[in-house]
């Protein structure tokens, strides 16, 4: 192997272009491939800009040329030679119509044949591109995708830092609050048997700030949270955070959409009109079944629950009282794309979000019904579905009939599934929106009680906050908002609660009492005593956020180093056990419960 000795690179691979002709350069990379036509090897080389052509030549320098001939695949080379015209150019590669006539040729290191191609149509499993993920990370479409990250990073940065926002760090090792989901939890060796937990977010702290005077505060954070996964989760992701005193909400939204349009005509030249649209919860529920709602198609929910109520379909006569509903979507003029076998399918789809079935009804020419349950309706209740439905002839129309919950969630996301069948999610339009007026609580699904929608530091809308002592606390509307890109939460917010009267009655109605409170959020109450102004504020998920800007589906291809889907690094084995000697200075006994 040799050294770069004092040979310096002069350009990356994928830079040069005609205007570098005649030019000496020097280039430092990978082998991409590598062809012997006897008296010449042309060499592709890649770096992280692109690739370049480099011809070895046995008459111009046969000592690099015997080199090239024992070049392999992912080779690391420094290569100095001259640029020229290429003879027969490539329109398919920006360097296409040059190449290099190497003079000079460094092994620096050799490479054993890779467990997977070095190309982005490498149709390798997920699982073996993450065990490799630094062979992964060579791939263009990957750099690519990282490099985009980091430019969104850095627009973010500039466009806070313009707009008076100070980059503030806080903690990662804090006190375990309920926020939520489960917190991942650090023991302390030097306080035994007590524990740090890593910050689901930097909530408190940037309320604290906002106590302390700093007026306008970010820092782009990682956040834990050991929650079930999925494509757009992992266990560790990455905050936009920001937080703003003497604000309202719409101060908050102001600024953080013109963010966003300029990260969108930055990054992919992409015009947003502003304002954006807003919606209010109730109103996407009503409309996709979802807070999140995916506007770039329409197929939005109906709702015939007064037309059936009497019915002879006992499914949906049942489902019409109170908190229940019998609604349904109209896949305008797609029913011959959906078999009878095609439409089961969507009702196991259906299943997996709670629903008991997915009914259906095709119409024909003059509207007539073909459906299994046509039978149980008379003329008058079909006609009525049919004008509620705006049902024509080559209408597939679905339903769902339960509770609310269900049926949100269940017909939502067979909408959705209908898009993804029909190919009508295009990655290239952006439909955004604001989601504003959440419900204050939620029901918890396993204990029934009531929980916050979002945190418990969330103010309730100016006239609903003297109805925290009420019993209709279902009913109660949050200053929280939503911005949703493509039917993704980009970003979340709420004005704050300042005041700590009000924070003690949020705390009450959730189920805890002055001395939980206190023990939970002492801190935070105390700080509230010595003059807290109004504030607000908002937090966007960046790998989220580069997943939409990048086209893809899934946010582990916008991680360096992501977890699979059972939270496990396969490439270092993370998480693992500890060894006996770490256990016994942190005072832990782990005694794993057989599971068989």
């Amino acid at each position: 192997m040799e050294t770069l000795n004092g040979l310096k690179r002069t350009h990356y691979c994928g830079d040069l272009r005609e205007t570098n002709i005649d030019e000496e350069v020097v280039l430092m990379g990978w082998v991409q491939k590598k062809r012997n036509l006897g008296g010449l090897v042309f060499v592709d080389l890649r770096d992280r800009s692109g690739l370049c052509q480099i011809i070895f030549d046995t008459d111009v320098n046969a000592e690099a040329f015997a080199k090239a001939e024992k070049l392999g695949s992912e080779f690391v080379i420094a290569v100095k030679g001259k640029v020229a015209e290429r003879a027969s150019k490539n329109p398919n590669m920006p360097t296409g119509d040059i190449e290099i006539f190497a003079t000079e040729l460094r092994l620096l290191n050799k490479s054993e044949t890779p467990p997977i191609y070095i190309k982005d149509d490498d149709n390798v499993s997920e699982e073996l591109r993450l065990k490799y993920r630094y062979l992964d990370l060579r791939k263009p479409s990957m750099q690519k995708t990282l490099m985009l990250r980091s430019r969104v990073a850095n627009i973010v940065r500039n466009y806070l830092s313009q707009n008076n926002f100070f980059e503030i760090e806080t903690p990662f090792l804090i006190k375990p609050t309920p926020e939520g989901a489960r917190d991942y939890l650090v023991p302390s060796r030097v306080n035994e048997g007590k524990f740090y937990a890593l910050p689901q977010s930097p909530q408190l702290f940037k309320q604290l700030l906002m106590v302390s005077g700093m007026d306008r505060y970010f820092q782009i954070v990682k956040c834990f949270r050991d929650e079930d996964l999925r494509a757009d989760r992992q266990p560790e992701f990455t905050q936009i955070d920001c937080e703003m005193s003497f604000v309202e909400q719409q101060d908050v939204m102001n600024i953080m959409e013109k963010m966003v349009q300029t990260i969108f005509k930055e990054t992919l030249n992409v015009d947003v009109a502003l304002p954006l649209p807003v919606m209010t919860y109730a109103e996407a529920m009503e409309r996709y079944g979802s807070d999140k709602p995916d506007t770039r198609f329409g197929y939005e929910l109906t709702n015939i629950s007064d037309i059936v109520k009497t019915c002879g379909f006992s499914v949906f006569a049942n489902a019409t009282v109170d908190g229940m509903s019998v609604r349904g979507i109209n896949v305008k003029g797609k029913s011959e794309n959906f078999s009878k076998k095609q439409v089961g399918k969507l009702e196991d789809h259906a299943k997996t979000y709670k629903a008991k079935g997915l009914a259906w009804m095709r119409i024909g020419e003059g509207r007539e019904v073909t459906s299994p349950i046509a039978k149980f309706f008379n003329e008058q209740e079909m006609t009525a579905i049919l004008d509620r439905m705006d049902a024509q002839a080559g209408d597939l129309l679905l339903f769902v009939a339960d509770k609310n919950t269900v049926v949100f969630d269940a017909l939502g996301q067979v909408r959705l599934e209908v898009a993804r069948r029909l190919d009508l999610l295009d990655n290239s339009a952006y439909n955004m929106l604001w989601v504003t007026e959440f419900p204050v609580f939620e029901e918890d699904e396993e204990t029934g009680r009531m929980i916050a929608k979002h945190h418990p530091f969330t103010s309730p809308l100016d006239e609903d906050i003297d109805r925290l002592d009420g019993d209709d606390k279902a009913s109660l509307r949050a200053k929280a908002y939503d911005m949703v890109i493509n039917g993704y939460e980009v970003g979340g917010g709420s004005v704050r609660i300042f005041n700590a009267d009000v924070q003690q009655k949020m705390f009450k109605a959730l189920g805890m009492s002055q001395e939980e409170a206190q023990e939970k959020f002492g801190f935070l109450l105390d700080a509230f005593k010595y003059g807290t102004p109004p504030l607000a504020g908002m937090a966007f998920g960046l790998d989220r956020l580069v997943m939409i800007l990048a086209g893809t589906n899934n946010i582990k291809d916008v991680i360096a180093f992501p977890k699979n889907q059972s939270a496990v690094c396969p490439m270092t084995n993370a998480p693992a056990f500890a060894e006996e000697t770490q256990l016994e200075e942190l005072s832990i006994k782990v005694d794993i419960a057989d599971k068989e």
